[in-house]
């Protein structure tokens, strides 16, 4: 069995190959394999004709991010010990990989690490997916050390340590491939946005540890397949947060979690419209509709509450919005 691979999952993106996958070539030192979502473009013939090296699977179908990994992922499985999922929208630094996998060899306990995730085009900032590390609130907001939704933190070392996490980002993530596939991988009906929450989630049920590290810096474009302002995605981060609490709360819990969300989405829907971002607040409506018809299909974990590796906030949104802390320091 090999000790780690790097995966990458490329859908019709052959710019973002282009730009970034030099990086990833140049200072890697494990396997590199790209897992191709039924591209329509280009990237195949790039890939085949510019870096014939590199391993290459090819799926059917676009099975989305959630569901290309999981099924990218079952065609190596008992391969290697290691796998390091990484976008194809990021840029690496020397050693990044090998930092990675020293961690978990040292540190069996963690199942998953992430490093220190900053923005690609504003380098001395941190980046929306990740960031220094990721955690929830008591109703299942996500918000991350360095970002509170699209509040962004400069960084200047306030970040430089090591610690335990709710979540690790999905940009860049090194994580026990037995636990991987022992654990489902991540949710092919989530298909984008939330599934690595959902999974660390599950983890940490069990738990297993989940880890920052600021040693390492990689860093995010972002917005590659669907930019951040993209109504779909909206859709996708306010469904899959939903389906993350049913999978993951008991019955109990979740009904009184889902009655505050109710509330709370539709303040969001109207803030939304508000704004004049009348298809983002429609987005938010049909987000709840389509839970309602996916929920009876999840393989429910039934946890009993939010753990959390950070003390629990009740609400991000009553830290950001009503006491105006904008600051992960502040909370």
């Amino acid at each position: 069995m090999r000790k780690a691979a790097i995966v990458i999952l490329n859908y019709n993106g052959i710019n973002t190959l282009q730009k970034f996958l030099p990086s990833v070539v140049a200072h890697s030192t494990f396997e590199i394999i790209v897992a191709d979502n039924n591209s329509a473009d280009d990237s195949i013939e790039f890939l085949k004709h510019e870096f014939p090296d590199i391993a290459l699977i090819v799926l059917d179908q676009n099975y989305g991010f959630a569901g290309g990994y999981t099924q990218a992922l079952k065609q190596i499985e008992g391969k290697y010990q290691y796998y390091i999922l990484l976008n194809s929208d990021v840029e690496v630094t020397a050693d990044w990989d090998a930092n990675l996998i020293d961690w978990l060899e040292t540190n069996p306990e963690t199942a998953a690490v992430q490093p220190k995730i900053l923005s690609a085009i504003h380098q001395d900032y941190f980046d929306h997916a990740g960031a220094a590390g990721g955690y929830l609130d008591s109703l299942g907001y996500p918000y991350c050390r360095g970002r509170i939704f699209t509040q962004i933190e400069k960084d200047q070392g306030q970040y430089n340590d090591v610690a335990a996490v709710d979540w690790t980002s999905g940009a860049c993530m090194a994580v026990q491939a037995k636990l991987f596939h022992e654990y489902g991988g991540f949710d092919p009906l989530f298909f984008a946005h939330m599934e690595e929450i959902d999974f660390c989630w599950r983890l940490r049920n069990d738990g297993w540890k989940l880890q920052y590290i600021y040693n390492i810096a990689v860093y995010h474009q972002g917005g590659a397949t669907l930019s951040r302002s993209n109504p779909f995605k909206t859709l996708l981060n306010f469904r899959n947060s939903l389906l993350t609490l049913k999978k993951n709360q008991s019955p109990v819990e979740f009904r009184k979690t889902y009655l505050k969300r109710i509330g709370l989405d539709i303040l969001a829907a109207l803030v939304f419209a508000f704004r004049g971002q009348l298809k983002d607040a429609v987005a938010v409506l049909r987000a709840h509709g389509q839970f309602l018809s996916l929920k009876n299909q999840l393989v429910e974990n039934k946890g009993n509450t939010v753990p959390s590796s950070f003390p629990t906030i009740r609400s991000i949104l009553w830290e950001y919005y009503l006491l105006g802390k904008r600051k992960f320091s502040e909370l």
